[in-house]
């Protein structure tokens, strides 16, 4: 398989781990030795302000830090948009590409239009996603620079189905299962 850097997977409906549950996950980096992207659509009631105010300067006043994933939930990983695409630790989509790990204010990275940050990532041994996606527990999707940065996080899953068409748009209308909150 082919890499799948920059594109999304989607929760199918059967994928019931409360970990994934109807969540949109960004893959940052595939190859033979596994994969590890980070989910768009789980803010955490906590301020990128409050958890880590270092990097306040880098979002907006009231950015939440987003939940990227179960694996190293106390690592921070962020996502920005750069005017300057050599400024990215690694480029994922377009100009939008993670941080490098030494960077500590907005004032490092001079052409940063708009960032994300994330506590914890998702990640996937060699060929676990591939099984997984054979498995019908993914569904691909090409990633657009919107997903990453969302208003409306919460809404993300269903907006991507709907983008993707056909049945899909049909489980975007599925109601969320109130009994996995």
């Amino acid at each position: 398989m082919e890499s799948l850097r920059g594109q999304l997977l989607i929760a199918g409906p059967g994928l019931l781990d409360p970990n994934f549950r109807r969540s949109v996950i960004l893959v940052g980096e595939h190859g033979e030795e596994g994969a590890m992207g980070v989910i768009l659509n789980r803010p955490s009631p906590v301020s990128v302000a409050d958890a880590v105010p270092p990097l306040a300067d880098l979002v907006d006043e009231w950015d939440l830090v987003h939940v990227g994933g179960p694996v190293q939930p106390q690592a921070i990983v962020v996502l920005g948009d750069f005017g300057d695409r050599t400024e990215a630790a690694s480029l994922v989509l377009g100009s939008i590409g993670f941080l490098p790990g030494e960077i500590e204010t907005a004032a490092d990275i001079a052409s940063l239009s708009r960032a994300r940050v994330f506590a914890g990532y998702a990640g996937w041994g060699p060929n676990q996603l591939e099984e997984e996606i054979e498995e019908g527990s993914w569904i691909l999707e090409s990633a657009i620079p919107e997903d990453v940065f969302t208003a409306e996080p919460e809404h993300l899953w269903s907006v991507v189905l709907r983008r993707k068409g056909g049945a899909f748009a049909v489980l975007a209308l599925m109601p969320p299962d109130p009994s996995s909150n």
